[in-house]
């Protein structure tokens, strides 16, 4: 990764986990996913913009495999996602081969013209509903 791409990742990063994050967790109509913490076991909630079709989940991680909860994902698929203020259980699948950026024309504008403008390696994230 490059400099310029680095220095990218580590202050957004930084700020969506030290301020925004906290602050959108509170809306109750926010969409969450709940991983499982790789080291910690501990659930970790993290704000991410997407769109349910069927009993499917879809959203675009920013960061790929370097964003952590894909990379909770990673050594657990069991997840958990509040989707308009209800929980719903589910396992979640890393897509490499998807067109992410072809993916975000279908999910939120608003989230995706953010995640494209910050990104720096689009990964698509299926969560398959189990109810």
């Amino acid at each position: 990764m490059s400099r310029s791409r680095e220095f990218k990742f580590r202050a957004v990063t930084s700020f969506q986990r030290h301020v925004a994050n906290p602050l959108i967790r509170r809306s109750p109509f926010q969409t969450l996913l709940e991983t499982t913490g790789r080291t910690s076991g501990l659930p970790r909630r993290t704000p991410v913009g997407g769109r349910r079709v069927g009993q499917a989940f879809w959203l675009v991680s920013e960061y790929g495999e370097k964003s952590q909860y894909v990379r909770n994902i990673q050594a657990d698929p069991r997840v958990r996602v509040r989707i308009g203020g209800r929980w719903h259980t589910g396992t979640a699948h890393l897509l490499p081969e998807d067109d992410a950026r072809a993916r975000l024309k279908a999910l939120p504008r608003y989230n995706s013209a953010v995640v494209r403008a910050l990104g720096t390696d689009l990964l698509t994230v299926r969560v398959d509903l189990a109810d």
